[in-house]
């Protein structure tokens, strides 16, 4: 499995740092006014603010474990909410309902098939020029942006990768085998018979070259 750390797409830090807390998760005047009148209880209230700002940082919705308990109780100061208050849905469907209002504030659809299809296009094009797990995943997630939709989970994104990385080098390996003469697949399938020393000439083709100058 491809390290999340090492693309693109978007994870709350181990350490979040005071400056971040500020910059990224305090909701301004007009954002705490909107989700107050779209609320019916302060639970609410926090549940929406949150989902709100970490939408807007993380481009996703995380789920509630993900979410550090410091941003919790930034976003519930920066209400003026009591230390008692949690951000808990009544029911999965007002939980639903505020993800629509915040994509719907943030000009982001919600498409799955539509998400994996575009993100799988971009991978098979790019798998042609690139082998990177990593880099694959940050195309997609690139163009997903570009059409202003929610990405899928990093799971699937990583699967995706490793299934057309696959398929794409399989079809790159056929094409260079199809190429070669009988001459030349011979040479290569010798390249793997192990000699009297227990080494191959695949073995000493791998052998890092000398140092030069020599000491």
């Amino acid at each position: 499995m491809t390290s999340v750390e090492r693309t693109a797409y978007r994870v709350f830090p181990r350490l979040m740092m005071t400056r971040e807390l500020y910059l990224f998760y305090s909701p301004s005047e007009e954002e705490a006014v909107w989700a107050r009148e779209k609320s019916d209880a302060d639970e609410h209230l926090l549940a929406l603010t949150l989902a709100l700002k970490c939408f807007q940082r993380l481009g996703r919705f995380p789920k509630s474990r993900e979410v550090p308990p410091v941003v919790v109780e930034h976003v519930r100061r920066c209400l003026e909410l009591g230390e008692n208050v949690m951000p808990v849905y009544a029911s999965p469907r007002t939980a639903e309902s505020h993800r629509v209002l915040v994509r719907r504030r943030e000009g982001v659809g919600y498409v799955p098939a539509k998400a994996r299809k575009i993100a799988a296009m971009a991978m098979t094009k790019a798998a042609w020029v690139k082998n990177d797990p990593a880099d694959l995943i940050n195309v997609a997630l690139e163009r997903l942006v570009q059409a202003r939709l929610e990405p899928p989970a990093f799971s699937t994104l990583d699967s995706m990768e490793s299934t057309i990385r696959g398929q794409v080098n399989g079809q790159i390996f056929e094409t260079i085998w199809r190429r070669l003469s009988a001459e030349d697949r011979a040479r290569l399938a010798a390249l793997l018979v192990v000699g009297p020393g227990g080494k191959s000439d695949l073995d000493r083709l791998k052998k890092p070259p000398r140092r030069w100058p020599p000491a």
